[in-house]
């Protein structure tokens, strides 16, 4: 048996079943990352250890990277617990290539793990001296969209956000409140120079996560917690830069076939946990071949070669753009399509999905017709060959077990940016008309139809966790199946569809507003509604591809 926290004593076992391990010295590399960091990054979830813990190990193969990378999680101090400490920072990874052959790593270039948070006082002590060290060059963000909202769909401070403010920077809770605190303790020690890189799944992220940190600066220098030189720093970008970049590798949740699997070959300890807020998290993490990581080439620190880890560097514009043909047009949409439509005809597998002509079809009307128009090709990534790749490769593995529940999580914090870029576009450019959208509105009220918690048959499902889920179906709540009143309908969803918050636009601005009502009435006329309103809309205005 193949214990993982003592792989060195089984290299012979491990080469047998072809099993990639370090070529590094990790005691030195987590001596050197503990006392002189370079490298922080912010969540510990799958996403890092399917991807960014892979660019590390690659960099410190090659002796690119001798300090590994510390890793900080301020959500969930399980993640911590259970996934990290307990398998001294260890993952085993396993990369699941559509041909079958599978791809197996044992990562080990995390430095060290902490729960960040005041109330973990021990380990929010070492963050503090690790952001106070003028080595640290970078921090990386893989936090969700909801990691950097502040306020609520009322324009107000979220609760936690509001008492981070009045308690100022000794006792923060908030990822972005205790990113603020830790940079003030940086700029105390010297105001050193520092590069802040979201690597969150939304266009312009860099723009986010300072227009998020600055707002909360603000808010503690006008309570006089900090100084206004503090403001000035964190607004040099010069000094504390926030790169933009393009994220893109499908990592779902462990897997227990992987878990099987692995057990079967003889790896000990591979079972899945679940913490107490919900993570879902192992001993390994399984993820897809391809992928891909795009970054804005500006750190005032320095930075490790992350080219020589296949990284793409170059400019915001070229950043921006591949992002925006990514978020807005040839994955993301798409994935948020199969998601709400998986869950309401009762799908557990995105590939199985791909199988069901309809959807199969809703997706390329999405990804071919309705956003292409508005995207410019971002010249290192051909967008056709991208969307290719994705409709006819990626989400139809059937190796990669994700599944629509995971991909709808959250939904609330990800239309504006999916859907709402695009539906923009059509309202500024010349000539290009929101109205003639079809399909974009037709997933925006299947979301709306989602939101009631019952799927296609009638029968009750919980939908994914999501921040604004309680809101939106308490405004939803006494509208049932079989719910026809179309002034009833409206005085409910008018207000949601309207919310700028939400969507990114007013989508009754947009005049499309009466139409998702319309389609959203339709999906609740009976069982199998949504079904036959979806086959309706792809026989009267399927376009031939």
């Amino acid at each position: 048996m193949i214990d993982l926290n003592n792989w060195e004593n089984f290299i012979p076992e491990l080469s047998q079943k072809e099993v990639e391990i370090p070529h590094f010295d990790r005691a030195s590399l987590r001596e050197t990352g503990q006392r002189n960091p370079v490298w922080i990054h912010f969540g510990g979830g799958n996403l890092y250890r399917g991807f960014h813990a892979e660019i590390a190990q690659c960099l410190a193969d090659q002796g690119e990277l001798p300090t590994g990378v510390i890793v900080c999680e301020t959500f969930d101090e399980e993640i911590i617990e259970k996934a990290y400490l307990v398998f001294d920072d260890l993952v085993l990874e396993v990369v699941m290539p559509s041909s079958g052959k599978f791809i197996k790593r044992v990562l080990a270039a995390t430095a060290d793990s902490l729960y960040c948070h005041p109330d973990c006082s021990e380990h929010f002590a070492k963050m503090i001296g690790h952001f106070e060290n003028p080595s640290l060059q970078l921090v990386t963000f893989a936090i969700t969209e909801k990691g950097y909202r502040l306020k609520d769909t009322s324009n107000k401070y979220i609760g936690p956000i509001a008492v981070d403010i009045k308690n100022g920077p000794k006792k923060p809770s908030h990822t972005m409140s205790i990113l603020a605190a830790l940079l003030y303790r940086r700029f105390l020690s010297g105001a050193w120079p520092i590069a802040l890189v979201s690597t969150d799944n939304f266009s312009q992220n860099g723009s986010q996560l300072r227009t998020s940190l600055l707002a909360i600066a603000k808010e503690w220098q006008k309570e006089g917690y900090v100084p206004e030189i503090f403001i000035q720093y964190l607004s040099n970008e010069e000094i504390v830069a926030f790169p933009w970049t393009m994220i893109d590798r499908i990592t779902p949740n462990p897997s227990i076939s992987v878990s099987r699997m692995l057990a079967e070959e003889g790896f000990l300890n591979m079972s899945i946990l679940q913490t107490a807020k919900g993570t879902n998290i192992a001993p390994f993490v399984n993820t897809e071949d391809i992928h891909y990581l795009i970054m804005e080439d500006h750190f005032p620190n320095g930075r490790p070669r992350f080219e020589k880890a296949g990284v793409f560097l170059t400019d915001r514009a070229t950043v921006d753009k591949a992002d925006t043909m990514k978020v807005t047009t040839c994955l993301n949409p798409l994935h948020t399509a199969l998601a709400i439509m998986g869950c309401l005809l009762g799908y557990r597998s995105i590939a199985e999905e791909m199988k069901d002509p309809d959807l199969s079809l809703l997706v390329s009307e999405i990804g071919y017709n309705e956003g292409p128009p508005v995207v410019e090709s971002p010249g290192i990534i051909d967008p056709k060959t991208f969307l290719e790749e994705v409709v006819t490769v990626r989400f139809s593995n059937p190796n990669i077990p994700d599944m629509p529940q995971r991909i709808a999580t959250d939904t609330s914090q990800k239309v504006a940016i999916r859907y709402g870029e695009t539906i923009k576009k059509y309202m500024e450019i010349e000539n290009k008309d929101p109205q003639t959208l079809v399909f974009i509105p037709l997933i925006l009220a299947a979301w709306l139809r989602y939101l009631i918690g019952l799927d296609d048959q009638g029968k009750p499902f919980t939908p994914s966790p999501d921040p604004l889920l309680v809101e939106l179906q308490h405004r939803l709540s006494d509208i049932q199946l079989g719910t026809q009143d179309t002034s009833h309908i409206q005085e409910k969803i008018v207000p949601i569809l309207s919310n700028k918050e939400i969507f990114g636009v007013d989508l009754y601005q947009a005049e499309i507003g009466r139409k998702i009502e319309g389609m959203f009435i339709k999906m609740l006329a009976g069982p199998n509604a949504v079904r036959k309103t979806l086959q309706n809309y792809l026989q009267e205005h399927g376009r031939t591809l």
